[in-house]
């Protein structure tokens, strides 16, 4: 039997190729909102982070998401994922 291909995805802040599955989704909707997405089929352009204090702090001060989604991201969303981390 063929092993099951595992999706790979690149972190916007460390480049780095993570299995799809420990990263998490940020999506820039077809309308211009910006939202997290849990289960990684939301329509729109997509942007993926490692979920770490270090990563989120460097990508709100280099504005990697922003760069990424090509839109300004609110503040509110890195405080999300904030909140993701400590649950």
């Amino acid at each position: 039997m063929k092993a099951k291909k595992i999706p790979m995805r690149t972190c916007v802040v460390t480049k780095e190729k993570c299995d799809k599955r420990d990263l998490v989704r940020v999506v820039r909707t077809p309308e211009g909102n910006v939202l997290i997405d849990l289960t990684g089929k939301a329509n729109g352009k997509g942007a993926y982070l490692k979920l770490s204090r270090e990563v989120i702090s460097k990508a709100k001060k280099n504005k990697a998401l922003d760069r990424a989604l090509e839109v300004l991201v609110p503040l509110s969303i890195y405080d999300e994922l904030e909140g993701m981390l400590e649950e």
